[in-house]
C-alpha cells in the first residue's frame, strides 16, 4: 500500500501528465526536494520513470511520468469480470446481441446523464456537470474552457478500458452519448484517445454557430 505523499505524486502524474519535480511540487504545495524524494522512491518501485529534456540553453529539465506499473495502480474497474462477460456474450449469443447490450447500457446512461445535467444552460455548466458525473464513474474527468468559448472535456482514466479494448464499441457508445445529452447545440469531437496510444481522452465541445 502506498503511503499518502507517494500516493499524491502518482495522482498528479495520472491527472496531469508528465511535469518535473517542481512543478509537481508547485501542484501540491510542497517542496521541491520532498517532491523529489518521493519520485526516487517510486522510481526504485518502478512506479515512474524520467527523461531528461533538453529546450533551449542552460541543463536539460527532468521529465518524470508513470510507468506502467505505475498506471496499473489505477486499474480498470473489474476487468477480469468485463472480459468474461463480453467473451461469454460473443461465444453464445454472436457480435449482434453484445451490440444490444451495449446500446441498453447506453440508454440507462443517456437517462442518468439527462437527468444530471438538466439544471445546466450554458455549454459551461453542462460540460462541468458531465465532468462531475464521469468523475463519480472513475474518469477523473475535468471540464476546461478555452480562450474561443470551446470547453474541453479531459478524462485522466478510464476505468473500462480492458472491456473497451476487447469491444471498441464502448468507444463508440460514449462519443455518441456525449453528443445527445450535451444536445444539437453542440458538437462534439474527440481530439485524444488512449486506445490510440494517447495518455488520456479529450473531447472538444464547441458551440454550433446558428
Amino acid at each position: 500500500m502506498e503511503d499518502r505523499g507517494a500516493m499524491r505524486v502518482l495522482h498528479a502524474l495520472k491527472s496531469g501528465g508528465p511535469a518535473t519535480a517542481e512543478a509537481i511540487a508547485r501542484r501540491l504545495m510542497v517542496t521541491a526536494v520532498a517532491a523529489r524524494q518521493q519520485l526516487g522512491r517510486l522510481r526504485e518501485k518502478g512506479q515512474v520513470a524520467y527523461a531528461d529534456r533538453r529546450e533551449g540553453v542552460g541543463r536539460p529539465k527532468r521529465v518524470w511520468s508513470l510507468t506502467e506499473a505505475g498506471n496499473a495502480l489505477f486499474p480498470d474497474s473489474h476487468a477480469a469480470m468485463a472480459l468474461d462477460l463480453i467473451d461469454g456474450i460473443r461465444a453464445a449469443l454472436g457480435p449482434a446481441a453484445l451490440d444490444r447490450v451495449i446500446a441498453a447500457r447506453e440508454a440507462t446512461m443517456r437517462r442518468l446523464y439527462a437527468a444530471r445535467l438538466k439544471p445546466a444552460r450554458t455549454l459551461a455548466e453542462r460540460a462541468k456537470l458531465l465532468a462531475a458525473q464521469r468523475s463519480d464513474e472513475g474518469y477523473m474527468a475535468e471540464a476546461r474552457r478555452q480562450a474561443n468559448g470551446d470547453v474541453l472535456l479531459v478524462e485522466n482514466h478510464c476505468p473500462i478500458c480492458v472491456a473497451a479494448k476487447a469491444c471498441q464499441g464502448f468507444c463508440r457508445s460514449e462519443l455518441d452519448l456525449f453528443r445527445d445529452v450535451l444536445g444539437p447545440d453542440v458538437r462534439v469531437e474527440r481530439e485524444e484517445h488512449i486506445l490510440a496510444g494517447a495518455r488520456r481522452c479529450a473531447y472538444r465541445l464547441s458551440p454550433v454557430k446558428s
